[in-house]
């Protein structure tokens, strides 16, 4: 059986020395260049300083650290536990087993799609060929919404602020169902500004109101009613929903398509549904694997530092934050209060 792909996406780094350090140093005050020094957290007989938290932070840009949460404190907590510490983790093991050696000198890096040292980890986790046709049933029944898809319906959608507006633009639209005139209303009229500008498209809807555009979900009503014509056709009344604040708004509604319900058998999916099995045990047992290391290596985290790192607003900039008791002046050490990590 040929080998599979570790379930993981966490980049990980063998030797903490690729980091780059020296160039980033250039001109800095011996001041800085000692505040950057002070250690943010003991794993094992690796330090991680200041500088290496803030150059790794500032090295990602700024819509993939919102992936990691949605204000600065969660955004530093989750980057540490997540790709450093992990980063770290798996660099001591890769050390210990000698996988370091297998890689070429240049390029000593772990990816947990294909390292070494997760591979290990995923390869005791569970043997897809041990997954057997009940289980693979129980987990179909379980997880049909992963294997079926409802009907979907395409709709435009003018948001209006009373009935009688949007009477109006109803009749307007009926006089002339060209996109160029729907858009030009949406445009005009509409009080929805998220999708005024894209001619009040709110994609393929489910029945429940969910959307093909990401983030977007509208009133479950304004399927129903566009349910009961056909492609092409305008809802014949405004149909009633709720605005900002709860205030009532009513919609005209264009129906433009359909794309029709699909649904597969257990026998159509029993690939996926192994493979989804196999991977969340390998998840599971990289999870288990991480905590265990945690546990064993993560000696000492200093809190007080890792929250005096900034995220500004700015594409992937970090400053470091000073705040009365929580990152102490250098001339005491720079260290705060360290907590032993459990």
């Amino acid at each position: 059986m040929r080998s599979r792909p570790v379930v993981s996406s966490l980049v990980v780094g063998v030797a903490l020395a690729v980091w780059p350090r020296a160039s980033l140093h250039a001109g800095m005050s011996p001041a800085e260049i000692a505040r950057r020094q002070v250690p943010v957290a003991h794993i094992g007989s690796t330090v991680i300083s200041v500088g290496e938290l803030e150059d790794r932070l500032a090295a990602v840009p700024r819509f993939q650290l919102k992936a990691f949460g949605d204000t600065a404190d969660a955004i530093r907590r989750k980057f540490f536990d997540q790709v450093i510490l992990t980063d770290v983790l798996y660099a001591l093991e890769a050390q210990k087993l000698h996988l370091g050696d297998q890689l070429p000198a240049s390029n000593k890096i772990l990816r947990a799609e294909s390292g070494a040292t997760t591979k290990a980890v995923v390869d005791g986790a569970r043997n897809p060929a041990t997954i057997t046709a009940d289980e693979i049933r129980a987990y179909y029944a379980a997880n049909r919404g992963r294997y079926d898809t409802p009907e979907r319906l395409y709709l435009f959608r003018i948001l209006c602020a009373t009935r009688a507006a949007a009477n109006e633009v109803l009749d307007l639209a009926r006089k002339e169902p060209t996109l160029e005139a729907f858009t030009k209303l949406a445009h005009d009229r509409s009080i929805d500004k998220a999708t005024a500008l894209r001619a009040g498209n709110l994609g393929y809807l489910t029945p429940e109101g969910v959307s093909s555009e990401a983030g977007l979900s509208v009133d479950p009503a304004i399927v129903k009613a566009a349910a009961r014509v056909r492609d092409g056709e305008f809802v014949p009344e405004p149909v009633e929903e709720k605005a900002a604040g709860g205030v009532p708004a009513y919609a005209v509604i264009w129906r433009r398509g359909t794309v029709p319900e699909n649904r597969r058998t257990v026998d159509e999916v029993a690939g996926q549904v192994r493979e989804a099995i196999w991977k969340e045990a390998a998840d599971s047992a990289v999870k288990k694997h991480i905590d265990e290391l945690r546990k064993a290596k993560l000696t000492e985290l200093n809190d007080a530092l890792l929250n005096g790192v900034e995220i500004t607003a700015n594409d992937g900039e970090v400053v470091t934050r000073r705040r009365p008791g929580e990152v102490l002046p250098l001339s005491q050490g720079g260290r705060g209060a360290p907590r032993t990590a459990n």
